[in-house]
């Protein structure tokens, strides 16, 4: 009987961006549209401050991933290189870490010596790299698709407090956002854990939560600013 084990991990760069850039986007929205309006400025004045959030923010998060992932993919590639030049030099002593590291994972040392054997004769430098140095085709650093994930996600979830903005008068605004801004978090952290295979509830509690306590520390400084103004 045939068996197909499909897993998730393959997802992990862009899931983490996309959910890290719509999480952001709904809650840094949503935090400055409560700040601006406990603040109590008029509804023109908060659809502006939010727009020109969104804008903000979705450039910052892209730049912010493209930097931070193509540090992690420079120092990849560093390694790799360094792992190039070390099996030109001296493959003895690399057929020797690689057949180690089997050993600490449970095979006997005839038997690990012929894997490393095999897998180097296959292709060493990928044998070290995957090993060695944790680095494979599934996991390893894509820029671009972090900063392209991470913006449009951010887009998408700043464009949700926006719409309320736009449709809601400012008498019931604080309460119409926050409520709603709950509602998808909590629909993103379930979503995230869809796509990713993890426990629905725990995902959605948790990105409910702290994106409750960041609308409500911004209100809070909003109508304090607002008292003293």
């Amino acid at each position: 009987m045939r068996h197909i084990e499909i897993h998730k991990t393959h997802r992990i760069g862009w899931l983490r961006a996309a959910v890290l850039g719509a999480n952001d986007g709904i809650v840094s929205t949503a935090s400055l549209v409560l700040g601006v309006a406990a603040a109590g400025a008029s509804s023109e004045s908060i659809l502006i401050a939010g727009v020109a959030g969104l804008v903000a923010g979705a450039m910052s998060m892209a730049a912010g991933e493209y930097v931070s992932v193509s540090s992690q993919s420079d120092t990849e590639h560093a390694d790799l290189d360094r792992e190039r030049r070390e099996l030109a030099d001296d493959p003895e002593h690399e057929h020797a870490e690689l057949a180690a590291i089997y050993v600490g994972r449970g095979l006997d040392a005839g038997l690990a010596s012929n894997v490393a054997t095999q897998l180097m004769a296959h292709d060493a430098l990928g044998a070290h790299a995957r090993d060695e140095l944790g680095i494979s085709e599934t996991l390893t650093a894509r820029p671009i698709q972090a900063a392209l994930a991470s913006a449009g996600t951010f887009s998408i979830g700043a464009v949700l407090p926006l719409l309320v903005v736009f449709l809601v008068p400012v008498s019931a605004l604080m309460w119409a956002v926050s409520g709603s801004s709950l509602l998808f978090l909590a629909l993103l952290g379930a979503l995230a854990a869809r796509a990713g295979g993890a426990p629905v509830m725990t995902s959605a509690t948790r990105v409910t939560f702290w994106g409750a306590l960041a609308m409500g520390l911004t209100a809070g400084v909003g109508a304090l600013f607002g008292v003293v103004a």
